[in-house]
Parts: C-alpha cells; sequence; structure tokens
C-alpha cells in the first residue's frame, strides 16, 4: 500500500531548513554589502549563534502551540517567535554579551515573514484530509468542521493525498478490515481512534464515554501543578503591585456609581473541592436580586439587569477579575483552570452531572480553556459541554496549552467574546 508523498514545503525539516537559511543568511547578506568583514567580527558570530538557537527555539514552541485545535497556524508564529527571540536575547542581555541589533532584529523578522508564507501556502496545498472505516461510533466524525472525510466502503486502498485513517478500534472489526489497519500501520500510514481524533480535533473530552477505569488517564502532571503555582504566586504578586492604581481608580468607580461595596464576595468550589471566598469588583446593584432565590442569584443572565452601566464594561474587558490576584496569592486559584463555580451551583452541578467533581483536581482559574472556547454558561445542558473542555484541559495539562489559552485570552479581552 503505498503512502503519498507530500510536498517538500510541508515536511517539517525542509520548513526549518528554509527558516534558518533565510532568518540568518538575508541579514547577514544585507550587512555585508556595506562591511564584508563583518561575518569575523565576535559581535556578530554571537548574534548568529544566539538567532539559529532562537530560531529552532522558536520553531519548536510554535509546532507544539500548533497541535492544539482551534488554534489557527498564522496566529501562534508571532507569538512562538517572540518568546523563542526574546528567551535567548534576554539571556545574551543578561551575560553583558555584545551583539549585532540589525542581524538579530532581521533574523526575527525573516523569520516571522517565512512562517507566515508557509503557513499561507501549507492551507492551499494540503487540507486535513482523513479516511473512516465505517464500522462502530464513527458517524460522529462527519459533523467536524475543516476535515475532508473519505469514507471506505471496503477494505483496499485508500484515496490519494490522505494523511491517515481514522477507525473505531474499539468495535467489532471483521477480519478483513483488521488485515486492511494492519497493512495501514505497516505501509507508514497513520492509524487513529475515533476517540482520538474527536479530542485532538474538537478540544473535548466526551465524558459519556469514561468510566472509573479511564479517570487514571487524566491525572494531571503533578510535577507542573507544583512548577505552576510558583510562577502564579510571583506573577500575580507582580502584577498586583503594577495595577494597584488602576484597582483603586476601579474600586472608586464602582462607589461613585451605585451604592455598595467596591469587592464583591462569594463562596465557591476549588482545589480538591475546598470552599474559600473568591473576590471580584462588583458589577451589579446592591440588593438587587434580594427576591431571588439562591441559584438565580449565582446565574447571570444574558443582558442581566442587575449589571450595572460600569459592571458591563468591567465584565466585558475581564477587569472584574483583577482582585482574584489576592485568592492566587493565598494558593485558592491559578491565572489558568477551570472556572471556580459558587457552592450552590457547584452542588448543583454534582447532583445531575456524572464525574463533575473531577474538575477540582487542578485549581481553577481566572482564565481557561472552557472559557477562551465557549464563555459564560451557567445552564446544566451547558455545563455538560463545558466540562468536557474541563476534562481536555486536564488531560492536556501543560505550560503549552496554558500559553494557548493565554493567548486567546488577551483576544477576548480585546473583543469582549462570551461576557455576560
Amino acid at each position: 500500500m503505498a503512502v503519498a508523498r507530500r510536498h517538500p514545503l510541508l515536511r517539517l525539516r525542509y520548513q526549518l531548513a528554509g527558516g534558518l537559511l533565510l532568518a540568518i543568511g538575508l541579514p547577514l547578506l544585507a550587512r555585508m554589502v556595506l562591511d564584508p568583514r563583518v561575518v569575523y567580527s565576535i559581535n556578530h558570530q554571537v548574534t548568529i549563534t544566539a538567532a539559529v538557537v532562537a530560531h529552532i527555539l522558536g520553531y519548536m514552541i510554535y509546532r507544539r502551540l500548533d497541535s492544539f485545535p482551534g488554534v489557527a497556524n498564522f496566529s501562534t508564529i508571532l507569538p512562538a517567535f517572540a518568546l523563542g527571540y526574546g528567551l535567548v536575547f534576554i539571556a545574551i542581555f543578561f551575560f553583558r554579551l555584545d551583539y549585532s541589533r540589525f542581524q538579530a532584529a532581521g533574523s526575527f523578522l525573516v523569520s516571522i515573514l517565512w512562517y507566515f508564507s508557509l503557513s499561507a501556502v501549507s492551507n492551499r496545498l494540503e487540507p486535513n484530509r482523513l479516511a473512516m472505516v465505517p464500522v462502530g461510533d464513527v458517524d460522529r466524525l462527519e459533523v467536524v468542521d475543516n476535515v475532508v472525510w473519505h469514507t471506505l466502503h471496503t477494505p483496499g486502498m485508500i484515496p490519494e493525498r490522505v494523511q491517515g485513517v481514522v477507525a473505531d478500534l474499539r468495535a467489532d472489526l471483521s477480519e478483513s478490515w483488521l488485515r486492511f489497519i494492519t497493512n495501514c500501520v505497516l505501509s507508514g500510514m497513520p492509524v487513529y481512534h475515533v476517540k482520538q481524533v474527536l479530542e485532538s480535533l474538537t478540544g473535548r473530552v466526551e465524558i459519556e464515554h469514561l468510566s472509573e477505569n479511564t479517570l487514571g488517564s487524566l491525572n494531571p502532571n503533578q510535577a507542573y501543578i507544583k512548577i505552576k503555582q510558583a510562577i502564579d504566586w510571583l506573577a500575580a504578586l507582580a502584577v498586583l503591585v503594577v495595577v494597584s492604581p488602576l484597582l483603586l481608580i476601579i474600586a472608586v468607580l464602582i462607589r461613585m456609581e451605585t451604592p455598595g461595596p467596591a469587592l464583591f464576595r462569594q463562596e465557591r468550589v476549588g482545589y480538591r473541592g475546598a470552599v474559600f471566598t473568591v473576590y471580584k469588583f462588583r458589577t451589579m446593584r446592591q440588593g438587587s436580586d434580594s427576591a431571588l432565590a439562591a441559584r438565580d442569584r449565582a446565574i447571570t443572565r444574558e443582558s442581566d439587569p442587575r449589571i450595572t452601566r460600569l459592571g458591563r464594561f468591567l465584565r466585558r474587558t475581564r477587569l472584574d477579575e483583577l482582585p482574584q490576584l489576592i485568592n492566587i496569592l493565598r494558593g485558592e486559584m491559578s491565572w489558568i483552570g477551570p472556572r471556580p463555580e459558587a457552592v450552590v451551583l457547584s452542588r448543583w452541578y454534582e447532583s445531575e452531572l456524572a464525574f463533575y467533581p473531577y474538575r477540582h483536581i487542578v485549581r481553577p482559574g481566572i482564565t481557561g480553556w472552557a472559557q477562551v472556547n465557549q464563555g459564560h454558561v451557567a445552564d446544566v445542558d451547558e455545563v455538560h459541554e463545558k466540562l468536557h473542555y474541563d476534562f481536555y484541559y486536564i488531560k492536556n495539562f501543560s505550560p503549552w496549552l496554558d500559553l494557548v489559552i493565554v493567548m486567546r485570552t488577551i483576544h477576548i479581552m480585546l473583543t469582549g467574546y462570551g461576557a455576560k
């Protein structure tokens, strides 16, 4: 069974080799036009070495971030290479090494242009194409967007330019289909389980197919939990010092607009099921919900009349979340994680949704994977879907996914997506 050859521009080694050649070569040639001897200078040699390391680091970050669903190729290029070059040249600055600013800046700009061009070309050369074995629970794959699905009616040759074969490996496959799948693997054609593909394309772990035995596979990296807590604490302290004047101004404006305290306090369920007090800027009129039941008071509806004019702005820009820096410093929350719910809502969801308490295995966050994909929700059906995103975050708990969430959170703060 022959495997279709990929276009050279789609192969990782050619992308990286071309990027290094252009990013290092073009600025160096431009500089040599003015002074051919510049290549022999120590500062230029230091800069070239640093640029090679930065380019490779940026490319590794770019490829890692690009593996998460819902992240467009071009949206990760600038942050990835800015991080790669930033880390390397901060190190150079720290050790006080002399370097060429022209070579460093030129290498960074050429890198960005090269991978932006590759991203545009690759989307045209090779859209996502997957072949599907029509046995078992594969029908739900067809609702996934941005993929061209080819249904294999009989075991045999697969369509050209297909990047992999998807099958329900837990289904009762016939002997002919099993031989076909084996031949695919032996020929170098990737074979994916339907559950694996759904998770990687949608960013969700479907809890309907979980069992007590599979929960163990969702255990987050314990070492990263500790590292992340330390990073959270240091970042929260630094941000709190910087934005403290802004916090004071917002608090004064809230008190001027409507009577009542500037801060809103609410009991919520957090890490390992512990109840803690969350702090936010008050965005609703004090006492406007006194006639509502406890559960209804905890739910914010679309265009909720209790929200003040300033409160609506704070919610849209997510500035109302800033006092939760206190919760991070107290070790109750993280910058990134599942949203902590009010106690009354959490108890309701636990009674309605299987495995709901499992989301408390990591610290709740100011932002998170569910928030950037779905926005704010409260009804049980919507929370059920939200739980799929929470479980995906827990299963893929890593600094890479956190970086993706940070990038998408910045976009949401600028657009106001999901605010109520």
